[in-house]
């Protein structure tokens, strides 16, 4: 993640300042045509620039600002000898349009862009000095460090940008000094110390969180990348910038805030699922099921609705529960046989009495597929029960206390029901 921050200054500046080296500038002339062939000397330098020959196009951009007198075109020429590395042939040029003056700007910058690149660091500054004194601007202060970045100067460069950064606190600034404390002088602390202060008093703006992010990162400080993804969150509520918030409260195990942050935030209703089921909230895991189940379709989000919803529900008698319950059972099983499902509902109807022999049915279903269950036993034998047929019943109990899963106190409720039992067929549904 830090590769970025280990790049020169120098380089990251030359990227910034001489962008439109690489991409067309905003105008290259007004609509009006300053002699008849301009449009097609254009075409022609452009088609320079694309195949990388520029040199070529500086030569035909020159020739556009001699015939038009238009600057756009000269900072187009000046910008193609910079690729070039024609360096030289810039700063005399430039000269001798400037003429001594430090009136242009633009022509200023690629000048001393030009100067860094040829190593000639001391004449870069003083340049660079007199630049930023005119322009007031913030990217001339930043080029102006950068050069004092390439000659090892760093608390020099520090300084020249804490001294910009009190006037109005500019966070582009800030970002500076902040790579140069830690990355350079490996002041890791007071960097980081520098962004939380500004993130306080001004905001924490997508700029200076992203550093402090990856400051974070870097130093694995678990607790301040969090609390900075928050933030960063909340200007910009991307997938990724979730994904890592969901990440960092999993390490931290810290699952009661993953699940506030889940649902506030609604991110990733599948793994809130997980969590409501994890800390047995079947209240919020049922809802939650309904919505995963019509949003993606698969039915097993229904059959857990249904489990979790009956589950959920303090009076087991209460009839409109149990309705929903089974019809939602019913409609899984239509489509997928599995034998929890088939228990679940077989169960359901036996220990309500609403229907017995069709209960009974869906248990042995599930058995034919696992004949081993315990817990599918045991909802036979309370079939059989129910139907009063007490010796079927004890036998199947008999078997359920020497399987794994006898222990479970509803199962040991059915085997203290059923050793009382005395065979009376009992009038069922």
């Amino acid at each position: 993640m830090f590769k970025s921050l280990k790049i020169s200054i120098y380089f990251v500046l030359l990227i910034v300042l001489a962008g439109c080296s690489t991409s067309p500038s905003p105008k290259l002339a007004s609509n009006k045509k300053a002699f008849a062939e301009e449009d097609i000397y254009i075409l022609s330098a452009l088609r320079m620039e694309q195949v990388k020959n520029h040199r070529g196009a500086s030569n035909l951009f020159e020739v556009l600002y001699e015939q038009s007198d238009k600057k756009e075109y000269l900072y187009r020429s000046l910008n193609n000898d910079l690729v070039a590395n024609d360096n030289e042939k810039l700063i005399q040029r430039v000269d001798a349009l400037t003429l001594g003056k430090v009136d242009d700007f633009i022509m200023i910058r690629l000048k001393i862009i030009a100067l860094i690149k040829l190593n000639r660091l001391e004449e870069a500054k003083d340049l660079g000095l007199i630049l930023v004194e005119k322009s007031k601007e913030i990217d001339d202060y930043l080029l102006v460090s950068g050069i004092y970045v390439k000659d090892k100067q760093f608390d020099t460069a520090l300084k020249y940008l804490e001294g910009a950064y009190v006037k109005d606190y500019n966070e582009k600034i800030l970002d500076k000094m902040s790579i140069i404390l830690y990355v350079n002088l490996h002041r890791k602390k007071d960097a980081i110390a520098q962004l939380e202060t500004h993130s306080r008093m001004h905001s924490c703006s997508r700029l200076i969180c992203q550093r402090l992010a990856g400051f974070y990162s870097n130093d694995n400080n678990v607790d301040g990348l969090l609390s900075t993804y928050l933030r960063l969150y909340q200007m910009d509520s991307k997938k990724g910038i979730a994904d890592k918030i969901v990440q960092i409260y999993g390490y931290k195990k810290d699952y009661i805030k993953l699940m506030n942050f889940l649902e506030e935030n609604s991110v990733n209703d599948e793994l809130l699922f997980e969590l409501y089921i994890q800390n047995k909230n079947y209240i919020k895991a049922a809802p939650l099921a309904d919505k995963l189940y019509k949003n993606s379709g698969n039915i097993d989000y229904l059959g857990q609705s249904a489990i979790f919803e009956y589950e959920s529900t303090k009076d087991k008698n209460d009839e409109t529960m149990q309705k929903s319950v089974i019809k939602k059972l019913k409609s899984v099983i239509s489509k997928k046989r599995d034998t929890i499902y088939l228990n679940y509902l077989g169960y359901i109807l036996i220990d309500h009495n609403i229907d017995v022999k069709e209960g009974i049915k869906y248990i042995k279903e599930s058995l034919e597929k696992e004949p081993n269950s315990a817990y599918y036993l045991d909802s036979l034998a309370w079939g059989y029960y129910r139907l009063g047929e007490c010796r079927e019943a004890k036998k199947i109990m008999n078997r359920v206390t020497k399987m794994k899963g006898s222990d479970n106190p509803e199962v040991k409720k059915h085997i203290q029901a059923i050793n009382k039992c005395k065979n009376n067929k009992k009038k069922v549904k």
